[in-house]
């Protein structure tokens, strides 16, 4: 391992995921849906970019301007051609975060996103990252902002440190981050096989260890194989950003506001009766065994009217990305899988099957005589949204002026899928 890693997983390259959260669309229906102002994103920055895959979807297919770094150059290599290729002018970087944190040619940011890399930094990086927050994120900005968290990762975090050591320790010396992998977990499923007291405590340390198996190497080797690795509370996790002046605003994923599928009635009471916005955050982690936090952070937190919020919400416009025949009406949640209400899914996926953009207002104009709700309707908006089978979409002005970026940036990534 290089020194400039900082045990940082480098040998081998991230995977090439996209990201909806980090999409600032995404904010604008997530803030409006829970009745917050939103900002409009003009400038835009990703700590930590990976392969660079959303930085450069996000930069070529719209107005804002991106910017962002990831200290791995083979990594920021790969996002610079994309950059280039589409024309977006992303200025994308392969400096460690105390190195970019001090750049002076950076702009302040309407909106910071880090995806997962807070639970692999050392603390000295976590620090870095909220003074650069402090400093560099306008008032009224958004932090975008996910990480592994307690109580959901608990029993898994003595088994994370067997498989590293084992890793580290008895690893074939030369042979790779991989096989370094495939060996700590032949030796994980060994000694599993002969029932030790731990297992029999954590029965699900079994079903997870399994599941690890069956995932991408290279996933795993950034996921669990890093020398920093930690599942952070929420109430931590605020502490840390204390400084910043930022407020919780409300968690990016969508499909944690559908309460049917994540707690039951007996839990909402408890939540009810907690009047600390914070501390029934925790409460609910425990509530729903949450192992991975998405959430919103914003400088200056603004209540909207239910006025302001509705005429806001019908003014947002929705495209369909999936094929209408291959979208499930069944959603999982904490409490298991559940049936979708044919009735309000099935019209809404209808309309929307000719796959041009809509406005809720036409989606609710349209379904007027379905005696589907407004409520009904922007919890199935949500819902759509969350599975991936429909994306918010931008002013046709914009999606004119990005299309010529977007489709080289698609017939590159298209070559490339070869």
């Amino acid at each position: 391992m290089n020194d400039w890693s900082a045990g940082y997983v480098t040998d081998i390259g991230y995977t090439f995921g996209y990201y909806s959260e980090l999409n600032p669309l995404h904010i604008k229906l997530v803030f409006l849906s829970n009745g917050l102002h939103f900002p409009e994103v003009g400038t835009a920055c990703e700590l930590g970019f990976g392969q660079g895959m959303s930085v450069n979807i996000h930069a070529a297919a719209s107005i804002t301007t991106w910017s962002g770094t990831d200290f791995n150059p083979s990594q920021t290599d790969f996002a610079q051609d994309l950059a280039k290729v589409s024309g977006s002018n992303a200025q994308l970087f392969d400096e460690a975060f105390a190195e970019f944190g001090q750049r002076t040619d950076l702009p302040d940011f309407d909106y910071i996103g880090l995806h997962g890399i807070w639970s692999w930094i050392n603390d000295d990086n976590r620090a870095i990252i909220v003074d650069f927050i402090k400093r560099k994120l306008k008032v009224g900005g958004v932090l975008y902002i996910s990480y592994n968290t307690q109580p959901g990762w608990a029993t898994m975090i003595p088994m994370r440190d067997l498989l590293t050591e084992h890793a580290e320790v008895m690893g074939r010396g030369g042979s790779g981050i991989l096989n370094r992998i495939e060996d700590a977990l032949d030796f994980a499923d060994k000694l599993m096989a002969v029932n030790p007291a731990f297992a029999r405590t954590n029965p699900l340390v079994i079903e997870k260890l399994k599941h690890i198996k069956t995932q991408n190497r290279n996933y795993l080797a950034h996921e669990y194989f890093n020398k920093d690795w930690l599942p952070m509370p929420f109430s931590q996790m605020a502490k840390w950003l204390e400084p910043t002046k930022l407020q919780f605003a409300c968690s990016a994923n969508m499909l944690e506001y559908v309460e049917g599928i994540n707690i039951n009635a007996e839990q909402k009471a408890i939540l009810t009766e907690i009047p600390d916005t914070m501390f029934q955050q925790t409460v609910r982690d425990f509530i729903t065994n949450q192992q991975f936090r998405k959430d919103y952070w914003v400088k200056g937190i603004r209540k909207l009217s239910a006025l302001e919020q509705a005429e806001n919400l019908r003014k947002l416009k929705f495209i369909l990305v999936l094929p209408a025949s291959e979208i499930s009406l069944k959603v999982k949640g904490a409490l298991g899988e559940a049936n979708l209400n044919e009735a309000i899914y099935t019209p809404i996926i209808t309309f929307l099957a000719d796959y041009k953009i809509k406005t809720f207002a036409e989606i609710e104009n349209a379904l007027k005589d379905k005696d589907i709700s407004f409520n009904q309707l922007l919890q199935a908006i949500l819902v759509l949204s969350g599975n991936g089978a429909i994306m918010p979409a931008q002013e046709n002005k914009i999606v004119t002026q990005a299309k010529k970026l977007t489709d080289k940036l698609n017939q590159h990534l298209i070559n490339l899928s070869r």
